[in-house]
């Protein structure tokens, strides 16, 4: 294992169970997916190129809109 993932680890494990049960989830899809790409619907290719743009240029959501966004699933 590599220091960069036991560090990851590390982090992960001071988390309350449901996220870490969120990330576990995410890791082992993504490791069963040997890295191929997820398959994007046509339908949000737009959403998803946008995204790539603004991640390119480094912009990103703040702490505050990443909570609200994730408010939005507790209903």
């Amino acid at each position: 294992m590599t220091k960069l993932l036991e560090k990851a680890l590390e982090a992960v494990r001071k988390l309350p169970s449901e996220s870490q049960d969120e990330i576990a989830r995410t890791i082992l899809q993504l490791a069963a997916n040997d890295g191929e790409p997820e398959p994007v619907e046509p339908s949000h290719l737009p959403a998803v190129l946008e995204g790539l743009a603004q991640a390119k240029r480094r912009e990103f959501a703040t702490d505050k809109e990443v909570e609200a966004a994730f408010r939005r699933f507790d209903r």
